[in-house]
């Protein structure tokens, strides 16, 4: 007869994820501080907290629904702009100079206390 061997899987608690405050100022101006978790996305984070932010594609960069206006300190330490988000964001409402989509900025520690604005988006 054939011995099977049984690996054994462990996972990692949730519970020691870093994560860091954010503040989300939704379209009608309520604020929401979440945690949100390093490594992950904006969008995400968003949907994780029941922050109003759409997010229609998933995060396919096929969509402007989850457009964020970044303060401009924040916004100059964020990656640089793939072409293909610089599209989305041309079909955006009230794009401004500090505007990114969400889906394409992932949570880092020095995020701590940043505030996001979701813009309206005319509906």
């Amino acid at each position: 007869f054939h011995s099977v061997s049984r690996r054994s899987f462990t996972q990692t608690p949730r519970a020691f994820s870093t994560t860091v405050k954010i503040t989300y100022i939704e379209a009608d101006g309520t604020e929401k501080i979440v945690d949100a978790e390093v490594g992950k996305n904006l969008m995400d984070v968003a949907h994780d907290n029941n922050v109003e932010l759409e997010g229609a594609c998933g995060g396919e960069l096929a969509c402007s629904t989850c457009h964020l206006i970044f303060e401009k300190e924040i916004y100059a330490t964020l990656p640089e702009k793939e072409e293909e988000e610089d599209d989305m964001l041309d079909l955006a409402f009230e794009v401004t100079e500090t505007s990114r989509l969400g889906c394409q900025i992932l949570v880092r520690d020095d995020m701590e206390g940043m505030t996001v604005r979701i813009p309206d988006d005319g509906f």
